[in-house]
């Protein structure tokens, strides 16, 4: 079955609990403006681009394994509808492949027939390719 869910995947060399504890804290990574938490299941942290917001559920946390976040409310203020995110889920899972830890990020409901899709893709890549790929092999993110 083929998906138009946006995914992406990075090979890293730091160690599958080391890459976990980085992308929960999205601060580091994604943006600084965050409220909540992302370390315990049921968790809900709203990340601010100014006017921008998303506010997710932490809906599935495997230590080491996987990370799923089910976006709850949001304001895509530049959009028709400002809340296209709602009801989309983003899902990390973290697994060895050779010596390297692989991180496959896919973000169900993120399709090319939205709105934001161009922009929205193209953002993701800057945030897990550059921001959080820096962030582990670096120790330093680029967050907004």
């Amino acid at each position: 079955m083929t998906t138009t869910d946006y995914t992406t995947t990075l090979l890293v060399d730091q160690s599958p609990k080391e890459v976990f504890h980085a992308i929960n804290n999205v601060s580091n990574w994604w943006t600084a403006a965050v409220e909540g938490s992302t370390e315990k299941l049921n968790d809900i942290f709203t990340v601010h681009f100014g006017e921008t917001f998303i506010t997710s559920k932490v809906t599935e946390l495997i230590p080491g394994q996987k990370i799923v976040w089910h976006v709850t409310d949001c304001n895509k203020h530049w959009l028709k509808n400002k809340k296209e995110w709602v009801g989309t889920t983003m899902t990390w899972e973290i697994s060895q492949k050779d010596s390297k830890t692989q991180i496959h990020f896919t973000h169900e409901g993120l399709v090319p027939t939205l709105e934001c899709y161009g922009g929205c893709s193209n953002a993701w890549d800057e945030y897990i390719k550059d921001s959080l790929y820096k962030l582990l092999t670096e120790g330093v993110g680029m967050p907004s």
